[in-house]
């Protein structure tokens, strides 16, 4: 009797989304099948699956022991998330080659299912990184008696959602920084930078909106920019490595000496990158907006503003309050106030005439409590209130020397 071949050994996952890509989360069911394809007939003592889930980091350092001597030093370190085993044909003991117990697949295609559960804790979101990886992968081991092993292997990615629709992510982020600049004995003007964001969290394939005013009293030509970098940061053995990317740039318009520019919501759009990992005893991927203004022959005037790269994009009610949030602090940049409130209702959409007259009538029960306080609680409790008027008859002595004080600001 001639035995079979194996002509392919795959694995598969079902999938939980249109997009036909196994992505799952924390708590969910990963479910899938192995596919063996055989000509002819086989005999088989296992097939069993292996889930694992693995944190990664590894980098090597050079070191100096003397001055003809050189080692070099490896740092790693890793954190299991998920380890999960399953037989799905035969027994756990397949180290003996005899002839009991075993399997006989038919020649054509046959598929087993498997199914497991992701632990319920927080897990760190898949990534691949320059000195460490976070990895999931299911693998399928056939054993068959005189033979070695035939294994495969099948990833899947793990988001850790992050809910960009809580107050810490729709806070606003703002910043102010000046620089003078100085040559030998001279010292020139100021470069002044104020920038704003309208929140902390976004999602992939959003769009940033950059509010700033950039100021130059130098004597250079600077030219203002912003970027969004990516920050790899690796933990092992007591120390730190860390990797920074560039993920997207823009330019403004080039400024003389004694000019301004003001960036009224200049868009910069997030291209698809890795959410942020920070959550991760050893990885961590985290994102800031840096507004700058690039100053030949001196360091840049630079302003960082974090940024966390969620998963659950922004609802519609978060959209508004974020909206209203920036415009209520967006006096300090000069783009003016939100709308004029409306005024309030009138005092007669409120009490009636007959509810006002019946309350001059003091009731005979409280006789008791008559007195010149209570009766001068009773005849003002339904009185109009004062007109209302969006001019303050008496405006504050304060209010109008800050007034004074703003017109008399130059602007350039």
């Amino acid at each position: 009797m001639v035995l079979g071949k194996v002509k392919s050994f795959t694995v598969s996952f079902d999938c939980l989304n249109d997009s036909n890509v196994p992505v799952f989360s924390s708590g969910d069911c990963v479910s899938g099948r192995v596919t063996i394809e055989v000509t002819g007939e086989i005999r088989v003592k296992s097939l069993k699956i292996h889930a694992k889930g693995l944190a990664k980091v590894r980098w090597t350092e050079s070191r100096n022991a003397g001055s003809n001597t050189a080692y070099t030093q490896n740092y790693t370190e890793e954190v299991e998330y998920l380890n999960h085993r399953d037989i799905l044909i035969g027994h756990e003991r397949d180290d003996d080659n005899s002839e009991e117990g075993l399997t006989t697949i038919h020649s054509g295609r046959h598929e087993y299912a498997f199914s497991l559960e992701l632990p319920q804790t927080p897990l760190a979101t898949s990534f691949e990184g320059k000195h460490g990886s976070v990895r999931y992968w299911v693998k399928a081991e056939l054993h068959r008696p005189w033979l070695l092993p035939m294994k495969t292997k099948k990833e899947f990615t793990v988001f850790e959602h992050i809910d960009i629709n809580t107050p810490l992510l729709l806070s606003p982020q703002a910043g102010t920084k000046d620089k003078t600049l100085c040559c030998w004995f001279c010292t020139s003007g100021p470069i002044s930078l104020s920038a704003k964001i309208e929140r902390k969290g976004y999602t992939p394939g959003e769009s940033i909106q950059i509010f700033a005013e950039i100021e130059n009293c130098s004597s250079r030509m600077v030219v203002p920019k912003a970027a969004i970098y990516q920050t790899q940061t690796f933990y092992a053995k007591g120390k730190m490595k860390e990797v920074k990317q560039l993920v997207a740039n823009l330019r403004g318009e080039s400024l003389s000496s004694g000019k301004t520019e003001t960036w009224s919501g200049k868009m910069l759009k997030i291209p698809p990158v890795s959410p942020s990992i920070l959550d991760c005893t050893i990885i961590r991927v985290e994102y800031s907006l840096m507004v700058y203004v690039d100053i030949p022959g001196a360091i840049n005037l630079s302003l960082n503003l974090p940024l966390v790269i969620g998963t659950i994009p922004l609802h519609p009610f978060g959209s508004r309050t974020s909206s209203v949030s920036s415009q209520c602090s967006m006096s300090w940049l000069g783009m003016g106030l939100p709308e004029r409130p409306e005024a309030p209702p009138s005092y007669a959409e409120i009490v009636s005439e007959e509810q006002r007259q019946g309350s001059l009538d003091v009731p005979a029960a409280r006789e008791e409590l008559d007195g010149p306080l209570f009766a001068y609680i009773h005849e003002f409790r339904f009185q109009p209130p004062p007109l209302y008027s969006e001019i303050d008859p008496n405006p504050d002595h304060a209010s109008r020397a800050e007034e004074r004080r703003l017109d008399a600001c130059p602007s350039r």
